[in-house]
């Protein structure tokens, strides 16, 4: 059964500043994320390797934030999303410090590698902002997290260019530590303990299985050119990934507790923006890679711009920066026409802007043109992608669907960086011993990233039609906004109010569905006014769970025939909460 603990929210101060202080974590992960874009063409010297080793200095931290994504979300539901949040900070920190004491490939890959874990960060902060904040607060707050990643992008790349150009660039790491155990202090200060826990253990095999089945596909990306594309190592780990992923998907498929829950992805609706988020995640990455160093490389090139870095960062912030601006342009698009209209619109858009560059590399300008269009496609994709998911599955799946959704868009980013590097780093020029990228190789970048946004057009075009009734659930302040306009709209559900001893409205209280096998088929919270709802999977007897600050936990039995009814359940709490650690 789900347990409280009695870490509790204490003082409306603590409360009031959760929401900045989980943005603020969220700026430094987007921070930590574009670190080195700066000095993405200097790489290779710095760390005296070819460049397609280099490469993997960004590779592993987006790999290794792919995997931290689903581990981390899953151990802070087990124990503690602020735990969890807290913990996947000091990991950064330390990946920091060991990246800023080195010059070497492989220490840098590793501390790089424990970077990435930052990624875990997101949703936790916003799974502690669903479990904390008031319904109408929500939507606001979660808006805000979500936009810190474009905020902290705009921000990170000036200012990682000045700290670059005018002192060692392992002062960046510093800087990056410092800005960790800051949001460390403050997290420990002024977040409290979400009480929310899941039941269950964690997957470890299915974390290990899918961290080795992305290297082993991603490892022969960047190398293939260097070992031969038909040779025996490049064809075998290609083929060992092929078989560590589809083992990895055959046990997560069987087992109680998985990693990610596969299941969910039969659906076309759920199966098709899945397809379409890799091509978005493949796209969102292709630009931070090319233009800052086509703007920094030297006019003696025939092609470069001749920037300095801090000038290249200014020019390619817009990118984040205009992301987080299309936020309300998203609201108002997909309230009028529909999400998959709204994704097909962002990707158009995309499409345009790395079309345009194929021709608009000449001019410094130019590349400022090029960052706002794609950063004003990437944010309206990037913001339909959630609500996709949330229409297309029921409640008590809603959770896990966008753990995997949030998963391909990982491997997109990452896939992303392992090609492109891989390009770059096989059509450069050796000039005195140094690797020069070339404008073919960014055209080829280029070329790739339109390609992709094509095939991700082609993937929205075959989303299902979005039935009427799904708009305002689309437009629900939060995900337990979603579950309930979803279970309303299903009419297959329990509903009714949670009430006290005295029959007063409960609002807020984790109302938690359990199937005959013990497993947990949906959650929500209940409303002001005490109401809940929850989608029934399939006909059967359930136990419904409900626990609420300041009240006993209750568990009650209820039986669904299957049929499409809604089966009223009031669920009673009890006076005194039984808290346990």
């Amino acid at each position: 059964m789900t347990r409280t603990t009695n870490e509790q929210p204490t003082g409306r101060t603590a409360k009031g500043a959760v929401v900045p202080v989980l943005a603020f974590a969220g700026i430094v992960v987007a921070v930590m994320q574009t670190l080195l874009v700066p000095v993405i063409k200097d790489l290779p010297q710095l760390l005296d390797t070819e460049p397609s080793n280099a490469t993997w200095v960004l590779t592993s931290t987006l790999l290794s934030g792919a995997v931290a994504t689903p581990i981390m979300g899953r151990l802070g539901d087990l124990f503690g999303k602020r735990r969890m949040l807290i913990l996947s900070l000091a990991v950064m920190v330390v990946g920091a410090l060991v990246s800023a004491v080195t010059s070497a490939l492989l220490p840098m890959i590793v501390g790089r590698t424990l970077q990435g874990f930052a990624m875990g960060a997101i949703p936790l902060g916003i799974g502690l902002m669903r479990d904390m904040l008031p319904r109408e607060r929500l939507g606001s707050a979660m808006a805000l997290m979500s936009s810190s990643i474009g905020v902290g992008g705009g921000l990170a790349l000036p200012a990682a260019a000045l700290v670059a150009q005018h002192a060692d660039w392992h002062a960046l790491f510093y800087g990056a530590a410092g800005l960790g155990v800051l949001s460390i202090v403050l997290a420990l200060l002024l977040v409290p303990e979400s009480p929310m826990r899941a039941e269950g253990s964690f997957d470890l095999p299915g974390a290990l299985g899918l961290s080795l089945g992305l290297v082993l596909f991603l490892l022969p990306i960047t190398k293939g050119s260097d070992w031969g594309w038909t040779s025996g190592t490049t064809l075998g780990l290609f083929g060992a990934s092929v078989v560590v992923l589809l083992l990895w998907g055959v046990y997560e498929l069987r087992t109680a507790a998985p990693l990610v829950d596969l299941r969910t992805t039969a659906r076309p609706a759920v199966l098709f923006t899945n397809l379409a988020s890799i091509m978005v995640g493949v796209s969102f990455y292709v630009v931070s890679l090319v233009l800052p160093q086509l703007l920094q490389l030297p006019t003696s090139t025939g092609y470069g711009l001749g920037q300095s870095m801090v000038v290249a960062g200014l020019l390619v912030a817009p990118l984040g920066l205009t992301m987080m601006f299309t936020a309300p342009v998203y609201a108002r698009l997909s309230a009028k026409y529909g999400t998959k209209v709204t994704l097909i619109i962002g990707l158009l858009i995309i499409a345009i802007g790395y079309g345009a560059g194929l021709g608009l590399m000449s001019a410094a300008w130019q590349a400022l043109v090029i960052a706002v269009v794609l950063g004003a496609g990437i944010g309206l994709a990037y913001s339909s992608l959630p609500a996709l998911i949330v229409g297309a599955v029921p409640a008590s799946e809603t959770g896990a669907a966008n753990g995997l959704n949030t998963l391909m868009r990982s491997i997109g980013t990452s896939t992303s960086s392992a090609v492109i590097g891989m390009v770059l780093a096989n059509t450069a020029n050796n000039v005195n011993g140094v690797a020069v990228p070339t404008m073919h190789g960014f055209r080829v970048s280029f070329l790739i990233a339109t390609g992709a946004v094509a095939v991700g057009l082609l993937f929205a075009l075959f989303l299902p039609k979005q039935r009427q009734a799904a708009g305002p659930q689309l437009r629900a302040s939060s995900e337990e906004d979603a579950n309930l306009a979803r279970a309303e709209e299903v009419l297959r559900a329990f509903h009714g109010r949670v009430l006290d001893a005295e029959g007063t409205p409960v609002a807020r209280a984790k109302v938690t569905l359990i199937d005959r096998r013990g497993r947990q088929a949906g959650a929500t919270l209940s409303a002001e006014d005490g109401s809940y709802a929850l989608a029934v999977p399939a006909q059967g007897a359930y136990v419904l769970a409900a626990k609420a600050t300041g009240h006993g936990p209750l568990a009650s039995s209820a039986t669904h025939a299957g049929d499409d009814r809604a089966v009223d359940v009031d669920l009673s709490l009890p006076g005194e909460a039984v808290s346990a650690l």
